[in-house]
Protein backbone atom coordinates (compact mmCIF):
# COMPACT_ATOMS: atom_id res chain seq x y z
CA UNK A 1 0.00 0.00 0.00
CA UNK A 2 1.12 3.37 -1.15
CA UNK A 3 2.34 5.86 1.54
CA UNK A 4 0.87 9.06 1.92
CA UNK A 5 3.84 10.81 0.97
CA UNK A 6 4.01 8.76 -2.17
CA UNK A 7 0.26 9.55 -2.61
CA UNK A 8 0.96 13.45 -2.90
CA UNK A 9 4.22 12.68 -4.99
CA UNK A 10 1.96 11.35 -7.42
CA UNK A 11 -1.08 13.48 -7.45
CA UNK A 12 1.68 16.75 -7.47
CA UNK A 13 3.52 14.78 -10.21
CA UNK A 14 0.03 14.17 -12.17
CA UNK A 15 -0.79 17.98 -11.59
CA UNK A 16 2.66 19.26 -12.86
CA UNK A 17 1.98 16.89 -16.55
CA UNK A 18 -1.31 18.20 -16.73
CA UNK A 19 -0.72 22.13 -16.62
CA UNK A 20 2.27 21.59 -19.11
CA UNK A 21 -0.30 19.74 -21.63
CA UNK A 22 -2.22 22.42 -21.12
CA UNK A 23 -0.03 25.04 -21.47
CA UNK A 24 1.08 22.72 -24.92
CA UNK A 25 -2.53 23.09 -25.95
CA UNK A 26 -2.67 26.71 -25.80
CA UNK A 27 0.02 26.87 -28.15
CA UNK A 28 -1.61 24.51 -30.75
CA UNK A 29 -4.79 26.35 -30.16
CA UNK A 30 -3.53 30.22 -30.58
CA UNK A 31 -1.93 28.74 -33.82
CA UNK A 32 -4.59 27.49 -35.23
CA UNK A 33 -6.81 30.72 -34.72
CA UNK A 34 -4.06 31.72 -37.67
CA UNK A 35 -4.24 28.80 -39.61
CA UNK A 36 -8.20 28.23 -39.45
CA UNK A 37 -8.84 32.25 -40.34
CA UNK A 38 -6.63 31.51 -43.32
CA UNK A 39 -8.33 28.58 -44.44
CA UNK A 40 -12.13 29.84 -44.27
CA UNK A 41 -10.79 32.76 -46.62
CA UNK A 42 -10.62 30.37 -49.06
CA UNK A 43 -13.16 27.64 -48.14
CA UNK A 44 -16.83 27.31 -46.54
CA UNK A 45 -16.19 26.83 -42.46
CA UNK A 46 -18.70 24.67 -41.91
CA UNK A 47 -17.17 22.37 -44.68
CA UNK A 48 -13.64 22.90 -43.16
CA UNK A 49 -14.47 22.43 -39.95
CA UNK A 50 -16.45 18.87 -40.71
CA UNK A 51 -13.63 17.72 -42.45
CA UNK A 52 -11.16 18.53 -39.56
CA UNK A 53 -13.26 16.78 -36.79
CA UNK A 54 -13.04 13.56 -39.50
CA UNK A 55 -9.22 14.16 -39.59
CA UNK A 56 -9.15 13.87 -35.87
CA UNK A 57 -11.87 11.59 -35.27
CA UNK A 58 -10.41 8.69 -37.15
CA UNK A 59 -6.53 8.17 -35.61
CA UNK A 60 -8.69 9.00 -32.23
CA UNK A 61 -10.94 5.72 -32.64
CA UNK A 62 -7.90 3.71 -34.06
CA UNK A 63 -5.90 4.72 -30.68
CA UNK A 64 -8.97 3.97 -28.79
CA UNK A 65 -9.70 0.59 -30.39
CA UNK A 66 -5.50 -0.58 -30.09
CA UNK A 67 -5.51 0.86 -26.37
CA UNK A 68 -8.53 -0.83 -24.99
CA UNK A 69 -9.48 -3.53 -27.74
CA UNK A 70 -13.06 -1.69 -28.57
CA UNK A 71 -14.18 1.69 -29.11
CA UNK A 72 -17.43 1.03 -27.17
CA UNK A 73 -18.77 2.90 -24.24
CA UNK A 74 -21.09 2.07 -21.49
CA UNK A 75 -25.13 3.47 -22.74
CA UNK A 76 -24.84 6.43 -19.70
CA UNK A 77 -21.25 8.06 -21.31
CA UNK A 78 -22.20 7.37 -24.91
CA UNK A 79 -25.59 9.73 -24.33
CA UNK A 80 -23.51 12.18 -22.48
CA UNK A 81 -20.51 12.39 -25.19
CA UNK A 82 -23.55 12.43 -27.99
CA UNK A 83 -24.51 15.56 -26.19
CA UNK A 84 -21.07 17.32 -25.20
CA UNK A 85 -19.83 16.99 -28.66
CA UNK A 86 -23.23 18.81 -30.00
CA UNK A 87 -22.60 21.88 -28.12
CA UNK A 88 -18.73 21.90 -27.05
CA UNK A 89 -17.75 20.77 -30.89
CA UNK A 90 -20.69 21.05 -33.49
CA UNK A 91 -22.34 24.34 -32.08
CA UNK A 92 -19.24 25.79 -31.31
CA UNK A 93 -17.32 25.40 -34.38
CA UNK A 94 -20.32 26.70 -36.24
CA UNK A 95 -20.29 29.82 -34.10
CA UNK A 96 -16.28 30.25 -33.93
CA UNK A 97 -15.84 29.30 -37.47
CA UNK A 98 -18.07 31.68 -39.39
CA UNK A 99 -17.19 34.71 -36.76
CA UNK A 100 -13.69 34.49 -38.26
CA UNK A 101 -15.39 35.54 -41.29
CA UNK A 102 -15.48 39.09 -40.09
CA UNK A 103 -13.58 39.43 -37.32
CA UNK A 104 -9.84 39.02 -36.16
CA UNK A 105 -7.93 36.17 -35.10
CA UNK A 106 -6.54 38.33 -32.63
CA UNK A 107 -10.12 39.74 -30.98
CA UNK A 108 -11.56 36.07 -31.82
CA UNK A 109 -9.06 34.72 -29.11
CA UNK A 110 -9.41 37.57 -26.68
CA UNK A 111 -13.41 37.40 -26.59
CA UNK A 112 -13.10 33.43 -26.30
CA UNK A 113 -10.78 34.48 -23.53
CA UNK A 114 -14.19 35.28 -21.58
CA UNK A 115 -14.54 31.02 -21.38
CA UNK A 116 -12.48 30.75 -18.37
CA UNK A 117 -14.71 33.12 -16.09
CA UNK A 118 -18.18 31.00 -17.37
CA UNK A 119 -16.29 28.23 -16.62
CA UNK A 120 -15.96 29.01 -13.35
CA UNK A 121 -19.45 29.73 -12.80
CA UNK A 122 -20.69 27.00 -14.16
CA UNK A 123 -18.64 24.56 -12.71
CA UNK A 124 -19.58 25.94 -9.07
CA UNK A 125 -23.65 25.40 -10.42
CA UNK A 126 -23.08 22.13 -11.49
CA UNK A 127 -20.72 20.90 -8.54
CA UNK A 128 -18.11 20.24 -10.55
CA UNK A 129 -15.73 22.19 -8.56
CA UNK A 130 -15.60 25.27 -6.02
CA UNK A 131 -14.29 28.72 -5.34
CA UNK A 132 -11.01 29.24 -3.58
CA UNK A 133 -9.98 32.95 -2.74
CA UNK A 134 -7.30 32.58 -5.18
CA UNK A 135 -9.08 30.88 -7.89
CA UNK A 136 -11.60 34.04 -7.84
CA UNK A 137 -9.20 36.97 -7.56
CA UNK A 138 -7.26 35.01 -10.32
CA UNK A 139 -10.54 35.17 -12.53
CA UNK A 140 -11.37 38.15 -11.83
CA UNK A 141 -7.94 39.46 -12.12
CA UNK A 142 -8.05 37.92 -15.98
CA UNK A 143 -11.05 39.37 -16.71
CA UNK A 144 -10.17 42.56 -16.34
CA UNK A 145 -7.24 42.05 -18.55
CA UNK A 146 -10.01 40.59 -21.28
CA UNK A 147 -11.52 44.43 -20.60
CA UNK A 148 -8.12 46.35 -20.97
CA UNK A 149 -8.00 44.74 -24.44
CA UNK A 150 -11.73 44.91 -25.38
CA UNK A 151 -12.13 48.43 -24.58
CA UNK A 152 -8.62 49.28 -26.36
CA UNK A 153 -10.00 48.53 -29.96
CA UNK A 154 -11.31 51.82 -31.20
CA UNK A 155 -14.96 52.38 -31.01
CA UNK A 156 -15.50 48.95 -29.58
CA UNK A 157 -18.90 49.00 -27.06
CA UNK A 158 -20.66 46.04 -26.56
CA UNK A 159 -23.81 47.43 -27.59
CA UNK A 160 -22.77 48.01 -30.84
CA UNK A 161 -20.43 45.27 -31.42
CA UNK A 162 -20.49 43.02 -34.67
CA UNK A 163 -22.03 40.09 -36.04
CA UNK A 164 -18.61 38.11 -35.54
CA UNK A 165 -17.95 39.47 -32.03
CA UNK A 166 -21.53 38.11 -30.69
CA UNK A 167 -21.32 34.42 -32.43
CA UNK A 168 -17.76 34.46 -30.81
CA UNK A 169 -19.09 35.38 -27.71
CA UNK A 170 -21.79 32.01 -28.31
CA UNK A 171 -18.67 30.18 -28.96
CA UNK A 172 -17.04 31.09 -25.82
CA UNK A 173 -20.43 30.47 -23.87
CA UNK A 174 -20.50 26.82 -25.89
CA UNK A 175 -16.87 26.00 -24.88
CA UNK A 176 -17.46 26.99 -21.26
CA UNK A 177 -20.83 24.09 -20.77
CA UNK A 178 -18.72 21.45 -22.39
CA UNK A 179 -15.52 21.99 -19.85
CA UNK A 180 -18.10 22.90 -16.95
CA UNK A 181 -20.76 20.27 -17.36
CA UNK A 182 -18.62 17.52 -18.58
CA UNK A 183 -16.40 17.60 -16.10
CA UNK A 184 -17.90 14.36 -14.29
CA UNK A 185 -17.31 12.57 -17.50
CA UNK A 186 -14.46 13.16 -17.87
CA UNK A 187 -13.54 11.95 -14.63
CA UNK A 188 -15.22 8.64 -15.19
CA UNK A 189 -14.22 8.34 -18.61
CA UNK A 190 -10.55 7.78 -20.47
CA UNK A 191 -8.66 10.95 -22.00
CA UNK A 192 -8.63 8.74 -25.30
CA UNK A 193 -12.19 7.74 -25.44
CA UNK A 194 -13.63 11.25 -24.51
CA UNK A 195 -11.67 12.99 -27.15
CA UNK A 196 -12.46 10.23 -29.45
CA UNK A 197 -16.13 10.52 -29.20
CA UNK A 198 -16.58 13.89 -28.87
CA UNK A 199 -14.71 14.85 -32.13
CA UNK A 200 -16.95 12.03 -33.52
CA UNK A 201 -20.10 13.21 -32.26
CA UNK A 202 -19.01 16.75 -33.36
CA UNK A 203 -18.32 15.96 -36.96
CA UNK A 204 -21.53 13.93 -36.87
CA UNK A 205 -23.76 17.09 -36.01
CA UNK A 206 -21.80 19.15 -38.33
CA UNK A 207 -22.33 17.16 -41.33
CA UNK A 208 -25.57 18.39 -42.18
CA UNK A 209 -24.51 21.69 -42.51
CA UNK A 210 -21.10 20.85 -44.00
CA UNK A 211 -23.12 18.73 -46.85
CA UNK A 212 -23.94 21.64 -48.72
CA UNK A 213 -20.30 23.78 -48.52
CA UNK A 214 -18.71 20.05 -49.56
CA UNK A 215 -20.89 19.56 -52.72
CA UNK A 216 -20.86 23.14 -53.72
CA UNK A 217 -16.98 23.20 -54.00
CA UNK A 218 -15.00 20.37 -53.37
CA UNK A 219 -12.11 21.45 -54.81
CA UNK A 220 -11.53 24.46 -52.48
CA UNK A 221 -10.47 21.79 -49.62
CA UNK A 222 -8.22 19.92 -51.73
CA UNK A 223 -5.79 23.11 -52.29
CA UNK A 224 -2.67 22.52 -50.85
CA UNK A 225 -2.88 25.67 -48.28
CA UNK A 226 -6.44 23.90 -47.35
CA UNK A 227 -5.13 20.58 -46.71
CA UNK A 228 -2.08 21.91 -44.58
CA UNK A 229 -4.44 23.37 -42.42
CA UNK A 230 -6.72 20.59 -42.25
CA UNK A 231 -4.05 18.57 -41.47
CA UNK A 232 -2.60 20.76 -38.35
CA UNK A 233 -5.78 21.31 -37.30
CA UNK A 234 -7.34 18.38 -37.38
CA UNK A 235 -4.81 16.53 -35.99
CA UNK A 236 -3.06 18.56 -33.25
CA UNK A 237 -5.55 21.44 -32.77
CA UNK A 238 -8.33 19.32 -32.29
CA UNK A 239 -6.99 15.41 -32.13
CA UNK A 240 -3.93 15.92 -29.74
CA UNK A 241 -4.73 19.11 -28.11
CA UNK A 242 -8.28 16.93 -26.70
CA UNK A 243 -6.82 13.93 -25.55
CA UNK A 244 -3.97 16.44 -23.31
CA UNK A 245 -7.52 18.62 -22.26
CA UNK A 246 -9.56 15.90 -21.37
CA UNK A 247 -6.67 14.48 -18.94
CA UNK A 248 -5.88 18.10 -17.83
CA UNK A 249 -9.59 18.70 -16.51
CA UNK A 250 -9.73 15.93 -14.04
CA UNK A 251 -6.48 16.59 -12.70
CA UNK A 252 -6.92 20.28 -12.38
CA UNK A 253 -10.22 21.19 -11.99
CA UNK A 254 -12.45 23.13 -14.58
CA UNK A 255 -11.98 26.01 -12.93
CA UNK A 256 -7.43 25.98 -12.68
CA UNK A 257 -7.81 24.67 -16.49
CA UNK A 258 -9.80 27.66 -17.21
CA UNK A 259 -7.17 30.06 -15.44
CA UNK A 260 -4.72 28.31 -17.85
CA UNK A 261 -6.54 29.35 -21.00
CA UNK A 262 -6.35 32.78 -20.28
CA UNK A 263 -2.82 32.44 -22.02
CA UNK A 264 -4.07 31.43 -25.43
CA UNK A 265 -5.87 35.17 -26.11
CA UNK A 266 -2.23 37.13 -25.65
CA UNK A 267 -0.70 34.45 -27.56
CA UNK A 268 -2.97 34.39 -30.51
CA UNK A 269 -2.57 38.25 -30.55
CA UNK A 270 0.43 37.58 -31.28
CA UNK A 271 0.60 34.91 -33.79
CA UNK A 272 -1.72 37.14 -35.27
CA UNK A 273 0.39 40.11 -35.58
CA UNK A 274 3.07 38.23 -36.96
CA UNK A 275 1.15 35.60 -39.56
CA UNK A 276 -1.90 38.04 -40.30
CA UNK A 277 -0.35 41.43 -39.81
CA UNK A 278 -2.85 42.74 -37.24
CA UNK A 279 -2.19 45.40 -35.05
CA UNK A 280 -1.14 44.81 -31.50
CA UNK A 281 -3.13 47.88 -29.72
CA UNK A 282 -1.13 49.41 -26.40
CA UNK A 283 -4.16 47.91 -24.56
CA UNK A 284 -3.78 44.68 -25.72
CA UNK A 285 -0.35 44.25 -24.39
CA UNK A 286 -1.28 45.46 -21.15
CA UNK A 287 -4.35 43.44 -21.19
CA UNK A 288 -2.18 40.43 -21.77
CA UNK A 289 0.24 41.68 -19.11
CA UNK A 290 -2.63 41.48 -16.62
CA UNK A 291 -4.25 38.16 -17.49
CA UNK A 292 -1.01 36.30 -16.76
CA UNK A 293 -1.00 38.13 -13.58
CA UNK A 294 -4.41 36.19 -13.20
CA UNK A 295 -3.31 33.29 -14.32
CA UNK A 296 -0.54 33.11 -11.66
CA UNK A 297 -2.37 34.39 -8.66
CA UNK A 298 -5.03 31.80 -9.38
CA UNK A 299 -2.98 28.65 -9.30
CA UNK A 300 -2.27 28.61 -5.38
CA UNK A 301 -3.83 30.52 -2.60
CA UNK A 302 -0.75 31.58 -0.69
CA UNK A 303 -0.30 34.29 -3.47
CA UNK A 304 -3.20 36.18 -1.30
CA UNK A 305 -2.39 38.41 1.51
CA UNK A 306 -3.27 36.26 4.71
CA UNK A 307 -6.60 38.02 6.13
CA UNK A 308 -8.06 37.30 2.60
CA UNK A 309 -6.96 33.15 2.85
CA UNK A 310 -8.54 32.83 6.34
CA UNK A 311 -11.91 34.03 4.49
CA UNK A 312 -11.66 31.05 1.98
CA UNK A 313 -15.20 29.06 1.70
CA UNK A 314 -15.49 26.04 3.49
Amino acid sequence: MASAPDVVAAAWGDRRSAEAGVLFVMFLWAANYVVVKLAVSETAPAGFNFLRMVVAAVPLLVVLRARTGTIALPRRDLVAMAALGAVGFSLYQLLWGTALLTTSAGDSALIIGSAPALIALLAVLVGADRFTWGKAAGVALALIGIAFIVSSESGFHLETAGVGDALTLGAAACWAIYVAVGTPVFRRVSAVAVAAWAVTFGAIWLSPFAAPDLLRDPGSYLQPGALLALAYSGLFAVGLSQVLVSRAIPALGPIRFANIQFLMAPLAVLMGAIALGEQIRPGEIAGGVVIVGGVLLSRRDVALPAWLRRLRPA
